[in-house]
């Protein structure tokens, strides 16, 4: 009898198992293309829990008749990736490959994750990392050139709708014992991870000998998940409220769709850094502790995390929606980045250019500055066709 969980039973084995994705599994995408030239490369999977990252990581290993080694930043230590390495330097010299994969690769520290960069360098490991984070703030810049960013999609319903046909199929579930409303409702509460709705699937097995209604399913999943999806419209439309609110300086706006947002899910980061960016674009120059507020808060929610951080968050978005608004900020780093397209090679005024050697200084570069504050050159600081 396989005494596994019921998701890792009905993991896909071949690419053509897996569902979703298409934009990297089909003909002629990356992974596809990886498979196909048998040549694995270091990635970095960045998607919502229940996407296939660990499962795309695997079927990439087993492929390319690599060795998959799969570590999780949470349990591993220093002493796990030494043992690795060393593993994988045994095999480099016997002419084959090791896969080592990184599930919440975000959760390691800089130096943790400055630790792979020679062996990826020297491609004794090819490094596989899987992130539910947005690797541009939680994957340090080397490793991040050195690897490929995949972005993975949450599952839609009727993905979600197969992932429980196969599985009930496996159970031997006749359309009695789990009627279309049930699978309609497990994948609704799934949230499009197909690790939730099969685990809510076996869990209403194990609730009844007899059908799975919609009530099963309903004790079995303990609670409706809020409509909320991470990566779909209502994340856009509720973070969107949520700044406008700030923008608006409506306190209640602003904090009923921060607790919805936190209610469904969300990273508590995502949100402490949409209001560090509020901090300088709307609020600027009319209150210029709104950006030290937002920035502390982010610290805080970094060191303390959830629930006790959320203090953190409530503070912060009371204080932003009641603080003088000011777009000045936004208006002129617009106006001047529109400038320095519309004149990439304006030539730097002699007077601003620095003067290391005579022939530099004979040609006028520096003349007539003076090193004090406030000083005023009869030229200006631009060049002649940006200020006319």
């Amino acid at each position: 009898m396989d005494v596994r969980p019921l998701a890792e039973r009905m993991r896909p084995q071949t690419l053509k198992e897996v569902l979703g994705q298409e934009h990297l599994t089909a003909v002629g995408k990356i992974i596809h293309e990886i498979i196909d030239k048998q040549q694995p490369t270091s990635l970095i999977l960045w998607g919502p829990p229940g996407s296939g990252k660990t499962t795309l990581a695997r079927i990439i290993a087993n492929e390319t008749e690599a060795e998959f080694i799969e570590l999780s930043a949470v349990t591993a230590g220093k002493a796990d990736v030494t043992k690795t390495v060393i593993h994988a330097e045994q095999n480099q010299r016997l002419g084959m490959r090791t896969i080592l994969f990184v599930d919440e690769i975000h959760r390691f520290n800089k130096a943790q994750q400055d630790a792979f960069l020679p062996h990826v360098e020297a491609g004794t490991i090819i490094l596989i990392g899987a992130t539910t984070e947005n690797p541009s703030f939680e994957v340090i810049t080397p490793l991040l050139s050195r690897s490929r960013v995949l972005v993975l999609e949450p599952l839609d319903k009727t993905a979600i709708t197969t992932v429980i046909k196969r599985a009930a199929k496996e159970l031997k579930l006749t359309a009695k014992r789990l009627p279309v409303k049930s699978i309609d409702l497990l994948a609704e509460l799934s949230g499009g991870d197909a690790r939730v709705a099969l685990g809510n699937l076996e869990l209403a097995v194990q609730l009844t000998d007899k059908n799975i209604t919609p009530e099963v399913v309903k004790t079995a999943a303990q609670k409706r998940i809020p409509g909320y999806d991470k990566a779909g419209e209502q994340h856009y439309n509720i973070i969107s409220a949520f700044i406008k609110s700030l923008r608006g300086s409506s306190v209640e706006g602003a904090l009923y769709y921060m607790a919805r947002m936190l209610q469904a899910g969300e990273d508590p980061k995502f949100i402490a850094r949409r209001m560090v960016v509020f901090a300088s674009e709307d609020i600027g120059l009319a209150g210029n502790g709104g950006l030290s507020i937002a920035v502390a808060t982010f610290q805080a929610v970094e060191r303390i995390g959830l629930p006790e951080c959320e203090y953190n968050l409530y503070h912060c978005a009371v204080a932003l929606a009641r603080s003088k608004k000011s777009r000045e900020v936004t208006d002129l780093m617009s106006h001047y980045k529109q400038l320095a397209r519309q004149y990439p090679d304006s030539p730097v005024p002699l007077h601003l250019r620095n003067a290391p050697t005579k022939l530099m200084k004979d040609l006028g570069y520096n003349q007539g500055y003076q090193w004090q504050a406030d000083f005023k050159p009869d030229q200006g600081f631009l060049p002649d066709e940006v200020s006319s």
